[in-house]
C-alpha cells in the first residue's frame, strides 16, 4: 500500500538533486559566460537556463513518465544494441572519462592552488586528487544514505556560503555591464544554449532521476502517478535553485569586466570576486563553494556509474566499480581542466542532441503509441547531423559537408541543425508505421514488381 511523501522529504530530494547536479561546470561556465556576453547577458542566459535547467528538469520528468527503473531501458525503446551504446556512452561521459575528474580538477584548481607555491602544484593536486576521491569512495559506499548525507547535510551549507557571495555581488555591484565579445555579438540566445551543453546537466538527468525514483518508492510510493508527482516536485525545486543561483553568477560575471577585465576562466572570475569581496577570506570561501559543490556532485555520478555497470556486468561487485572508477578518475584528473574540457566537447557536442531527442520523444511516446520507427528514424537523423557537428568541434571540418547543410539545414551554423532532421525523421517514422499497419507497403511492392497490375 502507498503511503503519502511527506513534503520535508520531498524538499529534502530536491535539495539532493540540486547538489548533485551543481558541480564544476555548474560554477565556472554561468560566470564566464556572463564575462563574454556583457550587455547581452539576459538573452545568453536565457539560453544557457534552457538546456542547464530546463533539460535536466525535463530529463526527470521524462524518467518519471516513462515508467522504466533505468536508463538503458529508456534508450532500448529505440534498438536494445542502442540502448546499451547510448547508456555506457552516457555514463562513460558523465563519469570516469570527463564529468569526475573534472569536478576534481575544478575543485583544486579554483579552491586550494591559490594556497599552494607554484612549485608545488602538480605534487598539490596528486594530493588533493587522493583525498577528494578517497573521500568519494567512503560517501559512495554508503550510497543507501545518499539522500541523508547530500540533502541533509551537504546541500543546506553549500547553499548558504554560494547565498553569502551572491547577496554581496547584488548589494554592491563591481560596476556596470560591458559590451559583448564577438562570440556574444549575434545569437547571443544559441551561444548561450550551447554554453549549458558544457554542465551535462541533461546527460546526467537519466542517471540522477533513476537515484530520486528509488528514493520515492523506498519512502512507500508505489503507483506511477505518485512517484511522478514527487519526482517532478523534487525536480522543480532543484530546477528554481539551479535557475536562481545560474542567472545570479552569469550578473556577477557581467558585472565584474569593468573592474577585472576579461579573465581566462570562470574560475580565475570567481577567485579575483571573492577575494575582491572579501580579501584573505575570499579565497577561504571560494574553496569551501567549491569543494562542496563539486564533493556532491563526484558521489552522485560515482554512486551512479558503479551501479550501473555492476549490474551490467554482474561478475564484477559494485564496490570494486566505485574504487576503479575513482582511481581513474583521479589520474585523469592530473591530466588538467583545459585538456579535459577540449576533449569533452567534441563528445558532448555529439550526445546532447540526441538526449534532447530522445527526452521529447519519451514526452511523445503515446502519441505515437511508442512506435520503434518513430524513435528509430528521429534518432538516426539527428545522429547524422550531431556526428559532423562533433567533427566541427573536434577542429575536423567538412567543408562540402558544412556548406550544403548550411544551406538546408535552419539554425545548423549555431550548432542547432539537427532539430529539423530530428522532426522529419520522427514524422517519416510514424508515416511508415502507419502505413505498415494498415498493409499498404506489402500492396506497393506487388505492383512495382507487375507494372501490368
Amino acid at each position: 500500500m502507498s503511503k503519502k511523501i511527506p513534503v520535508s522529504f520531498l524538499i529534502t530530494l530536491g535539495f539532493m538533486l540540486f547538489a548533485l547536479f551543481f558541480g564544476a561546470g555548474n560554477l565556472i561556465f554561468p560566470v564566464m559566460l556572463g564575462q563574454s556576453a556583457g550587455t547581452n547577458i539576459w538573452s545568453a542566459n536565457a539560453g544557457f537556463i534552457v538546456t542547464g535547467v530546463g533539460l535536466p528538469l525535463l530529463g526527470i520528468i521524462a524518467v518519471g513518465i516513462s515508467g522504466k527503473s533505468d536508463v538503458q531501458s529508456l534508450a532500448s525503446r529505440v534498438h536494445p544494441i542502442f540502448g546499451i551504446i547510448f547508456t555506457v556512452a552516457l555514463y562513460l561521459a558523465i563519469g570516469p572519462l570527463f564529468a569526475i575528474p573534472r569536478v576534481g580538477t575544478v575543485s583544486f584548481e579554483i579552491g586550494f592552488k591559490p594556497f599552494i607555491p607554484e612549485d608545488y602544484t602538480v605534487m598539490g593536486l596528486l594530493i588533493y586528487t587522493i583525498i577528494f576521491f578517497g573521500l568519494t569512495v567512503f560517501l559512495s559506499l554508503k550510497s543507501s544514505k545518499i539522500v541523508d548525507i547530500v540533502g541533509k547535510l551537504l546541500t543546506p551549507v553549500l547553499l548558504l556560503i554560494i547565498a553569502i557571495l551572491i547577496i554581496t555581488a547584488f548589494y554592491n555591484p563591481l560596476g556596470q555591464f560591458q559590451s559583448p565579445t564577438e562570440h556574444y555579438m549575434n545569437h547571443a540566445f544559441f551561444k548561450g544554449f550551447q554554453e549549458g551543453y558544457l554542465t551535462m546537466d541533461a546527460l546526467a538527468a537519466f542517471v540522477f532521476g533513476i537515484i530520486v525514483i528509488n528514493a520515492v518508492k523506498e519512502k512507500g510510493a508505489s503507483s506511477k502517478r505518485e512517484i511522478l508527482m514527487a519526482v517532478t516536485k523534487a525536480g522543480v525545486i532543484a530546477a528554481a535553485i539551479l535557475g536562481a543561483i545560474y542567472a545570479s553568477l552569469s550578473f556577477i560575471g557581467a558585472s565584474s569586466v569593468g573592474r577585472l577585465g576579461l579573465l581566462d576562466n570562470g574560475g580565475a572570475v570567481l577567485s579575483s570576486v571573492s577575494k575582491y569581496y572579501f580579501g584573505s577570506y575570499g579565497s577561504v570561501l571560494l574553496s569551501l563553494i567549491v569543494s562542496g559543490a563539486c564533493l556532491t556532485t563526484s558521489i552522485g555520478l560515482i554512486t551512479s556509474c558503479g551501479s550501473y555497470f555492476s549490474k551490467l556486468m554482474p561478475s564484477i561487485s559494485y564496490k570494486t566499480f566505485v574504487i576503479i572508477f575513482s582511481v581513474f578518475s583521479a589520474v585523469l584528473a592530473n591530466y588538467g581542466l583545459t585538456e579535459l574540457i577540449a576533449i569533452s566537447v567534441p563528445v558532448l557536442v555529439t550526445i546532447y542532441p540526441l538526449t534532447i531527442c530522445l527526452i521529447a520523444l519519451t514526452f511523445l511516446h503515446p502519441f505515437f503509441k511508442g512506435e520503434k520507427v518513430v524513435y528509430q528514424g528521429s534518432m538516426s537523423f539527428t545522429l547524422f547531423v550531431a556526428l559532423f557537428d562533433g567533427l566541427n568541434a573536434a577542429g575536423i571540418a567538412i567543408a562540402p559537408i558544412n556548406d550544403l547543410f548550411t544551406k538546408i539545414l535552419p539554425l545548423y551554423e549555431v550548432g542547432l541543425g539537427w532539430i529539423v532532421p530530428a522532426l522529419v525523421g520522427g514524422i517519416c517514422g510514424y508515416i511508415f508505421g502507419v502505413l505498415r499497419k494498415k498493409k499498404l507497403f506489402p500492396s506497393i511492392i506487388h505492383l512495382n514488381k507487375n507494372p501490368k497490375q
